[in-house]
């Protein structure tokens, strides 16, 4: 039996992407640290929905450990790697860069130098749309992007370019996805959907960062999950942008919706915009389309309302969970 090895299965995109594997009758190798970057609480609760189908093996250690992963990997074989896992937020890595720069660059040479030694055909890296800080939406896949206004952005860029490299000179099959505000039920608690959720319903002030008029490309997790399974045809070297491809949604607008589907009203507190963030993200997807077949099918008010009846399914999961 052959596996697909799912990095950061415990972490929100890899969940769902393991999970329609698993779905298919496919077979799933996965590796998560299980780290604190948000409460691992929501990454267990994650882990036990995929511990129910028996084509699923987990281990839990930290992919910097070249070493374990490759015992682990002559041990399973592997048709595809989807790595997806990362050190994510834009700030956060402001506080810590070392961390980012373990997490997001040695981990994803580690994947290459195995990749091109096993000869493992195929790889799906995870990108970020933080990479196109102080570029004109919407964004294009060819746009020059080499001033990142975040370690994080700065990381990811770099994990780009290795892969680019590694095809280079081996011929490696990798295909780059760029995520756009990925959200969704069990979603992640440091984003700002699952807090609004959860601090509307608990009626505590939600704490917005700017005027609340910045926008985001906000797209549906299983969307998400379908576009990067259709990115594991063969390619060669692309960077393919995944993201609604409509008008960017406000999060004042988000908020207006989340009122309305838990019935209650935000206490909103407005703080200084961090020049981190970015004012508008917003997802140019013609090339997914063209290339992969995909285009978004759930609607911002669809999503939003699966993930707040997940939320209220979930409440005291939710209510336990720190943000």
């Amino acid at each position: 039996m052959s596996y697909y090895l799912v990095t950061g299965v415990a972490g929100f995109i890899g969940w769902k992407v393991a999970e329609k594997l698993l779905s298919n009758g496919e077979a799933v190798l996965g590796i998560d640290n299980l780290n604190s970057a948000y409460d691992v609480r929501l990454k267990y609760w994650r882990l036990n929905q995929l511990k129910k189908y028996p084509y699923f093996k987990f281990y839990c250690f930290d992919l910097v450990n070249l070493s374990a992963l490759k015992i682990l990997l002559e041990l399973y074989p592997v048709k595809a790697i989807i790595h997806l896992s990362a050190q994510a937020g834009v700030r956060q890595s402001l506080e810590n860069p070392w961390l980012y720069v373990e997490s997001n660059i040695i981990a994803t040479l580690n994947l290459l130098e195995l990749m091109k030694d096993l000869k493992i055909p195929k790889m799906i890296l995870a990108s970020t749309s933080s990479i196109y800080a102080g570029k004109e939406p919407p964004f294009t896949e060819n746009l020059k992007v080499d001033t990142p206004l975040s370690v994080y952005a700065a990381t990811k860029k770099s994990a780009e370019l290795l892969a680019y490299t590694y095809h280079y000179f081996y011929e490696l099959d990798i295909t780059i996805l760029r995520y756009f505000t990925v959200y969704g039920p069990a979603g992640r608690p440091d984003m700002s959907i699952f807090r609004f959720i959860k601090w509307i319903y608990e009626e505590k002030p939600i704490k917005i960062y700017g005027d609340g008029t910045q926008a985001r490309d906000f797209t549906y997790i299983d969307d998400i999950a379908e576009g990067t399974l259709l990115g594991l045809k063969p390619l060669g070297y692309e960077i393919i942008n995944l993201g609604g491809g409509k008008n960017p949604i406000s999060i004042n607008q988000v908020i207006d919706l989340l009122e309305n589907y838990l019935n209650k009203k935000a206490q909103r507190v407005y703080l200084p915009f961090h020049k981190a963030d970015l004012k508008v993200t917003w997802a140019d997807i013609s090339k997914a389309k063209e290339l992969l077949g995909w285009e978004p099918k759930v609607s911002l008010e669809e999503g939003l309302k699966r993930t707040v009846e997940w939320s209220l399914e979930n409440i005291e999961l939710i209510k336990n969970i720190q943000v």
